[in-house]
């Protein structure tokens, strides 16, 4: 059963909750090949001798699987989510092969727009932990949500 939530359904101190996503060598390795083509994150020898100490994956990697994640909440915002803006994020420790990966986000803020009340923003703190729930990257977003009582019948 889909879910949908709007602006309304929304609270500050609300939780939600998913995963999880298991993270290999070569997923790592392919996506910074693509995208952050750095030793430390395409060459298991050659990270050896860097500040990771190993292989680690690319901090964006860390944050498209967390976006993967946030989708498969069970937010159910009827749009998507369409994110506003990233406020903060930070990676404080890395993401490693065999790392599984779960995210928890809580609402901190929810706010109708004057200028366009068919929609609003909520804004959302995400950590992002591995298997030994210690947190890999930290998020606060904005996200764009349809407000119930203008949607559009």
């Amino acid at each position: 059963m889909t879910v949908s939530r709007y602006l309304e359904d929304f609270t500050p101190g609300q939780r939600f909750s998913a995963g999880s996503v298991t993270v290999d060598a070569d997923a790592i390795i392919g996506f910074a090949r693509a995208f952050d083509p750095q030793p430390f994150h395409t060459d298991p020898a050659s990270a050896k001798g860097t500040f990771f100490q190993g292989l680690a994956a690319s901090g964006w990697h860390t944050a498209a699987i967390t976006m993967r994640l946030f989708v498969e909440s069970r937010l159910g915002v009827p749009w998507g989510i369409i994110g506003r803006e990233v406020e903060q994020i930070g990676w404080p420790r890395p993401t490693r092969p065999g790392d599984r990966l779960r995210i928890e986000s809580e609402v901190i803020e929810v706010r109708r727009s004057r200028s366009r009340p068919e929609m609003g923003t909520v804004r959302v703190r995400t950590e992002t932990f591995n298997q030994d729930d210690l947190v890999v990257q930290t998020m606060t977003a904005a996200l764009v949500v349809p407000a119930r009582d203008h949607v559009a019948a």
